[in-house]
């Protein structure tokens, strides 16, 4: 999460050092340039000095070696020339060598022998390999005889230009490497209790209601929240355990009273005859199905309770429990078969994945009127263990499937079967507090050949992240 930050912060940091920098490059390297041009243009004033002496005497001697000692010394052609351009003192031929590669040369000696004297070229930038040009006229105003031109190699300046650029560089780097070294552990500590916050809130929605977040630790905003949120985690908890106590509690008190009054019914049987015996077998019926009922409210309780997933080896699940199945659906006259290949091994819900395999294969048994039952699993998609048993029985249709994993609900045609409507949605919220989920479809084609499917119930796992 702390990266996410530092994504955010880095950029503006050097938004805000390049906002700086580029334009003290700028500045700097104009600096560069005009330097050179300085030094250039005291030179051609020197030169165009002597040169007008030197004209009005009629001794040219020394100012040509002065010129070419010049051009030897510095590697910079400078020549004097006359109105028409044709050189008349210095390193003739290097100079119309430079003169040759230089558009802009004629422009500015012809300002040059008109008596205005050369600006400063603009082009500074390290990647333009253009010269410098510097022209100064010889006399004054309508007395022009003619101009010192000299051609720079501006190619020294650009390095110092690109070296002063390197060092700026280094210089904006120095607050980003801090600001990179002083946010990383900053953030890190700032964002520690959003990190755990999440941790807690993930495991959490996987039914563990007992984690707490730190609220020692942090920024005080962020440990004020930890404080809230551990205060709301204390009263779900104690919501959570007050309803599992009463569910418990309750299925327990009347656990008694109920079978007190099962044996005052059945002691009544001696005593009943015609009509009254029907009713006292309809009593005896209702008395056992509240007693389902109650255990499996408290079953119910115990599982809650249990809010701890582990990984589990699905063959050894399968091993203690596919001969009892086998066994139970040959009684029955139905066929078992099981499709799961090794190795799988998954988050196993509370409570355990067997005890949830066996309530879906004794639904198969008890409420589908099947001639076949499936029992496979895959990893599909990749990540997820899908354990599937599927049957060719009667089925549900969707309005059905929609309401049967709610508590307490049956199906009309399963009223007359035991049962108490609570063992696929306790089935259903002990798979969501392991990460998966359970859900109903389409099974087998129903095997009295009409048209239509069995049902499926639908395992999805997480695989053991190890």
């Amino acid at each position: 999460m702390h990266r996410r930050l530092l994504a955010v912060l880095v950029p503006l940091a050097v938004l805000l050092v390049a906002a700086l920098g580029l334009p003290l490059s700028v500045t700097v390297a104009e600096r560069e340039m005009q330097e050179t041009y300085v030094d250039r243009l005291n030179d051609v004033g020197r030169f165009a000095s002597l040169a007008e002496t030197a004209l009005s005497a009629g001794r040219t001697e020394a100012l040509h070696q002065e010129l070419a000692h010049y051009h030897e010394l510095y590697g910079i052609p400078a020549a004097l020339i006359d109105p028409s351009g044709t050189v008349l003192l210095g390193p003739t031929a290097a100079y119309q060598r430079a003169a040759r590669a230089e558009p802009a040369l004629p422009r500015i000696v012809t300002a040059a022998l008109a008596g205005t004297r050369s600006e400063p070229s603009g082009a500074w930038a390290p990647w333009d390999d253009s010269a410098l040009v510097v022209a100064e006229p010889v006399g004054r105003d309508s007395e022009v005889v003619g101009a010192v031109v000299t051609i720079s190699d501006l190619s020294k300046t650009r390095y110092r230009i690109l070296v002063r650029w390197a060092q700026l560089a280094g210089i904006g780097l120095l607050p980003l490497i801090a600001l990179v070294a002083v946010a990383w552990p900053v953030s890190a500590w700032v964002l520690r209790p959003v990190r755990e916050l999440d941790a807690a809130s993930s495991r959490i929605s996987q039914g563990d209601l007992t984690i707490r977040a730190d609220a020692e630790a942090g920024p005080v905003e962020l440990r004020r929240l930890a404080e809230s949120f551990n205060t709301m985690m204390d009263a779900v908890e104690n919501a959570a355990q007050r309803q599992r106590d009463f569910v418990s509690d309750a299925s327990h008190q009347l656990r008694n009273p109920l079978t007190s009054l099962r044996l005052a019914v059945e002691s009544l049987q001696p005593h009943l005859r015609g009509d009254g015996e029907q009713m006292y077998d309809v009593a005896v019926e209702e008395a056992k199905a509240m007693q389902r009922m109650l255990n499996s409210l408290q079953a119910s309780a115990r599982m809650d309770s249990i809010r701890t997933a582990s990984p589990v080896e699905l063959d050894a699940v399968l091993a203690t429990r596919v001969e009892r199945w086998r066994a139970l659906t040959a009684t029955a006259g139905l066929t078992l078969t099981v499709d799961v290949p090794a190795g799988l091994r998954p988050l196993e819900p509370p409570g355990g994945l067997g005890s949830v395999l066996d309530e879906l294969i004794s639904n198969a048994l008890r409420l589908s009127g099947a001639q076949v039952v499936e029992v496979s699993a895959r990893v599909d998609p990749p990540g997820v263990v899908t354990i599937a048993v599927r049957d060719d029985g009667q089925g549900l249709d969707e309005p059905e499937r929609a309401q049967a994993l709610r508590r307490f609900w049956r199906s009309p045609r399963h009223q007359n079967v035991s049962g108490t409507g609570l063992g696929l949605a306790i089935c259903a919220d002990l798979v969501g507090a392991a990460g998966g989920e359970l859900r109903l479809e389409d099974g087998l084609a129903r095997a009295d050949g009409s048209s239509g499917h069995g049902l499926a119930a639908v395992i999805t796992l997480p695989v053991d992240p190890h």
